[in-house]
């Protein structure tokens, strides 16, 4: 089989590049790229696998007839395929179970191909009800992929793509599966780049990942009349106050201070920065209640102000931004 010639299958095809601006699993080269590891595929094992020549009728004939298959036919040696099966795996996943993706190494399983007349790869190829129906030769653009698993997939339940693409993005970070959560945020910038709730997920993935500067170029790419909506407000009060934190130093030695001065309330405030930025929250909250309780006025209202930031980086709904909020009330209007 030659790499990239024209597909000699049952089905037309066409070829191309890909690009993508953002890349996962290496060291990220620039802003909005972020290295999020080898986190666990937990929500990507339901649609995408490997198969085997005496899997297939299994793994693609049967599942056929019941959603349709895309079959990545693929080498180690094909270059357009270490750049079409990423991009077909994180279609797959964006597209919220329309479509299952098994891929198939020819140089272990070549008969199959042949059976099809597949004479070069990348080649994809669609089944429904336990017959081929479509495909593509190459590595073709992003838009292109999407464009067919709309074709071969249909385009949902009822609920807009967008939708659907979101709400899996956000199964996956609640499984913990950061670059699924990743990889589907995005797919859906690639096709409609002013979804605010894409910039603030992925956002928010690069800022955690260490990428600051990435999220502040994602967060630049807002359009202007949705720049302060609130999910893009939230990220930049949480990296407002991660960076106010940085520049603090070492919680002890405002343990120190405190131990020595229950008084110093400049102390306790620095203290519940860092604990912010640490990720203790009640222990943030607690500290600045306490100089609230103690001075009011410390500040010019200094930490009531902070507070109410943390609130908003926390967001309006989280345990602990609820638990403070009726504290603070209790200390305001009892």
């Amino acid at each position: 089989m030659s790499d990239n010639k024209p597909f000699g299958g049952p089905f037309g095809g066409n070829g191309g590049q890909y690009t993508t601006s953002v890349q996962y699993g290496g060291t990220a080269p620039a802003p909005a790229k972020v290295a999020l590891g080898d986190a666990p595929a937990a929500s990507a094992a339901d649609v995408i696998k490997d198969t085997t020549t005496a899997a297939f009728a299994a793994d693609v004939i049967q599942e056929s007839r019941r959603q349709p298959v895309l079959v990545d036919f693929w080498a180690p040696w094909c270059g357009p395929c270490k750049q079409l099966t990423p991009q077909l795996e994180k279609a797959v996943k964006a597209a919220g179970g329309r479509v299952k993706l098994v891929k198939m190494n020819i140089d272990d399983h070549p008969s199959i191909a042949g059976q099809l007349g597949i004479q070069s790869i990348p080649a994809v190829i669609a089944f429904k009800d336990g017959q081929p129906v479509d495909g593509f030769m190459g590595a073709i653009p992003e838009s292109q992929i999407n464009e067919f698993i709309t074709k071969v997939g249909g385009k949902g339940n009822g609920a807009p793509p967008v939708a659907e693409a979101l709400a899996a993005a956000t199964e996956a970070r609640d499984a913990g599966d950061m670059q699924t959560a990743a990889d589907i945020y995005d797919a859906i910038l690639a096709q409609a780049p002013e979804t605010i709730e894409a910039i603030a997920g992925l956002g928010e993935l690069l800022f955690d990942a260490g990428d600051t500067e990435g999220a502040e170029a994602l967060l630049a790419t807002a359009p202007e009349a949705k720049k302060d909506a609130p999910p893009l407000a939230a990220l930049r009060a949480r990296m407002a106050v991660a960076a106010q934190a940085a520049a603090l130093g070492n919680p002890a030695e405002f343990e120190r201070r405190l131990a020595e001065n229950p008084g110093d309330h400049q102390a306790r405030f620095d203290l519940a920065m860092i604990q912010n930025a640490n990720g203790d929250r009640t222990a943030a909250a607690d500290n600045l209640l306490a100089i609230i309780k103690a001075d009011r006025s410390w500040n010019e209202d200094g930490a009531r102000t902070q507070l109410l930031q943390l609130f908003e980086a926390w967001g309006m709904t989280d345990e602990a931004t609820l638990a403070a909020r009726r504290k603070l009330s209790a200390l305001l209007f009892s």
